[in-house]
């Protein structure tokens, strides 16, 4: 607060007391009392009021300054009428009950929000894991029936494939605000898991001709499952948006401050102006508007879920000569052997 902001709110009282100066001189003159006395009068009375003003604009300053200060330290400002200082000010108390009152109906609000928001994570939850019976189902009998030759068999499995990915990425979503919830830092060969993602898409590798090389002989400290769908992700981008002959290399190598997990394909590359966005919500790029499909939640769910579990992701593209995705997995200490 500026002592010239506290002036202007002053104002008016100021005025008054002018006004009121100028009427007890004007007074004192009708009665005959003596000018110097009258100045007398009148300097004694901007003196005190002079102090006065100094006095209740330090009082204030310091009075919302340690606001300002307890409202810094606060990590939910929504919570400040709790912990607003003390004052003999009626107006101070007054506003300290409204700002309680207010925030109680907000701290109300959020937590009908919060519920609300984890009766729908709930019931998605639910409805994946019901989900799921029948897409496994569809894809036992497609396997069953394979050795048949019989078409359409192996273009269902495909699109079965697709439903179960863009399940998953309902489930993960729901959950990616409580990743602590559901995840274990154990070592993790990344050897495997990368060929456990491809497994899985065995028959859409095929379908696209895609080759794959893998080199990932490090070791890392993270979660198995939530690092697979993160590279799931990332392989099904590489795929979509593939060019003749299309090749993948899986990779790691060793850093000082960890290990990073590169992807590389050859495929038609992001854009210089389209790059540092792939990561956000909803966001398509000049690539993802010619595939109908594109939703923009992949690498959005990515980089969310790296962040939970403390995990660099990164990119680089030139375009028309394919992509990097990067995973940095740092020198963690929060370690667990199962």
């Amino acid at each position: 607060m500026r002592l010239l902001d506290f002036l202007k709110d002053k104002l008016l009282l100021i005025l008054l007391h002018i006004l009121c100066m100028c009427t007890l001189g004007a007074f004192l003159s009708a009665t005959g009392y003596l000018f110097s006395n009258s100045i007398l009068i009148g300097i004694a009375w901007v003196f005190i009021l002079a102090v006065w003003l100094l006095v209740t604009y330090i009082q204030r300053y310091r009075y919302f300054r340690q606001i300002e200060q307890i409202l810094d330290k606060l990590d939910q400002r929504y919570l400040l009428g709790e912990m607003l200082p003390d004052s003999y000010r009626l107006e101070d108390r007054l506003y300290r009950e409204l700002i309680l009152k207010s925030n109680k109906s907000v701290i109300e609000k959020i937590h009908q929000i919060e519920k609300e928001k984890d009766d729908y994570r709930e019931y998605i939850e639910g409805w994946v894991h019901e989900i799921k019976t029948p897409i496994t189902s569809i894809a036992l009998m497609c396997e069953n029936r394979k050795k048949s030759k019989v078409e359409e068999f192996p273009a269902i499995w495909l699109e079965n494939q697709k439903i179960e990915n863009y399940v998953d990425m309902a489930l993960y979503y729901a959950r990616s605000d409580e990743v602590y919830k559901d995840y274990l830092i154990a070592e993790t060969n990344l050897q495997e898991v990368v060929y456990e993602v491809l497994a899985k898409n065995r028959e859409y590798l095929i379908q696209n001709q895609v080759q794959a090389e893998v080199n990932c002989p490090d070791l890392v400290y993270t979660d198995k499952k939530w690092i697979a769908f993160v590279l799931n992700q990332m392989l099904l981008n590489s795929v979509k948006y593939k060019r003749r002959n299309p090749m993948l290399k899986i990779y790691t190598r060793k850093q000082e401050q960890g290990v990073l997990l590169i992807l590389e394909d050859n495929g038609t590359g992001i854009g210089a102006s389209d790059l540092p966005r792939i990561f956000e919500k909803g966001f398509t790029g000049s690539n993802g508007r010619n595939h109908e499909r594109a939703t923009g939640m992949g690498l959005y769910l990515c980089r969310k879920l790296c962040q939970k579990l403390g995990i660099g992701v990164g990119a680089e593209s030139v375009i028309g000569e394919g992509a990097r995705m990067m995973l940095e997995f740092p020198i963690s200490t929060y370690l667990s052997k199962v």
